[in-house]
């Protein structure tokens, strides 16, 4: 493989994104909505962190979770359509019969559109400076979160541009790419719901109330009036117990392990208050996919005449250092899917070619 001839392709490719006027529309809009988002996050972080100097944190998370979004719903247009819209227009086939290998012009056109994808995030790095400069920013959370990233607006790409080559029509697998990343960032969302009610428990909830008087007053069995403050005196009643269905989310958390936003959450380090209580968009969705990890408790009892006072309930902080990873398993199986997508569109694209679709056009 030439790295001289592959970007050659990505540079021809390149050029044509570059030279119209509404590839550079697209990045202005890009701009202004992140003007917009920007100055939203800091009025809402200025009141939601109690801690000035930590307020960064929040508003950076939200523009690389913006940015991120705004990828997954452009970065299929742009590469959905890579090598069956060159067939179409019969550009494919010159470049086919030139010294170019298949595996050069497909890795060409995929490096295009991630370089594609990243003028966005390069669109949003002013806006990432500001951020920073507001403060409580984590060198490494900038570091790993702008990694994840880069590495997921590159798979984006990939997906786009093997579906271009296994689909023949441009609209067909421009849409198939939009499906795809939708699967990955709604799709798992639903799943993950759906499955939750679908292998649900049941759970059984024991309450025993005290009993008491006309004014109010609870009953004592000494027939006092002052066991406010005694429960173990208070006369009760007979337990009730009640059933009722659980979502177990705890079963089926995995399946958010492929959403882009929660891989760029768990894989970030998250930034704490002292209140162990997440600072910024990463800690909260990450905490979200955590403490969906742990089982219910399907046996609960609350005693009026026994109260019990709970300290035992874990902060964000708490679940997520007693909870595991998943982001990295996602993370592999979106690189696999890519890979398979990306040698699929190999294999059709190679030539000399053994068959190809009805109405296809070489030349």
């Amino acid at each position: 493989m030439s790295i001289a001839r592959l970007w050659t392709v990505a540079r021809l490719e390149l050029l044509q994104r570059v030279r119209t006027v509404s590839w550079y529309v697209l990045l202005g809009i890009f701009a202004v909505l992140l003007i917009g988002v920007t100055a939203l996050a800091f009025l809402a972080f200025g009141g939601i962190v109690s801690q000035a100097d930590q307020r960064g944190a929040g508003i950076y998370s939200t523009i690389v979770i913006i940015t991120l979004l705004l990828v997954v719903l452009v970065s299929p247009t742009l590469s959905g359509n890579s090598i069956n819209g060159d067939r179409d227009a019969a550009t494919l086939a010159p470049v086919q019969v030139t010294l170019a290998r298949t595996s050069e012009i497909l890795l060409g056109k995929v490096l295009a559109a991630w370089i594609t994808g990243l003028a966005f995030a390069a669109v949003a790095a002013p806006f990432l400076v500001v951020a920073t400069l507001a403060g409580g920013v984590d060198p490494v959370v900038v570091v790993v979160s702008l990694a994840v990233l880069i590495v997921e607006i590159g798979i984006i790409a990939a997906i786009g541009v093997g579906l271009s080559g296994l689909i023949a029509r441009p609209l067909f697998s421009v849409a198939a790419t939009y499906l795809v990343v939708s699967a990955l960032v709604f799709g798992t969302l639903i799943a993950f719901g759906l499955g939750a009610t679908a292998f649900s428990s049941e759970a059984t909830t024991t309450y025993r109330p005290a009993m008491y008087n006309a004014d109010g007053s609870p009953q004592c069995v000494d027939g006092a009036d002052d066991c406010w403050n005694d429960p173990a005196r208070m006369v009760c009643g007979a337990p009730q117990d009640s059933t009722y269905t659980v979502p177990r989310f705890d079963r089926v958390w995995w399946v958010l392990a492929a959403n882009p936003f929660v891989i760029l959450a768990d894989a970030t380090p998250a930034e704490y208050n002292g209140y162990g209580q997440p600072v910024d968009l990463f800690g909260q969705i990450a905490s979200g996919v955590r403490q969906a990890q742990i089982p219910p408790d399907l046996a609960t009892v609350y005693d009026e005449c026994r109260p019990t006072m709970r300290d035992d309930v874990a902060t964000p902080a708490e679940i997520r250092d007693r909870t595991v990873p998943s982001w990295f398993v996602g993370l592999g199986g979106q690189i696999v899917v890519a890979g398979l997508l990306v040698a699929g569109a190999w294999s059709r694209t190679r030539t000399p070619a053994r068959a190809l679709p009805p109405g296809t056009r070489i030349a």
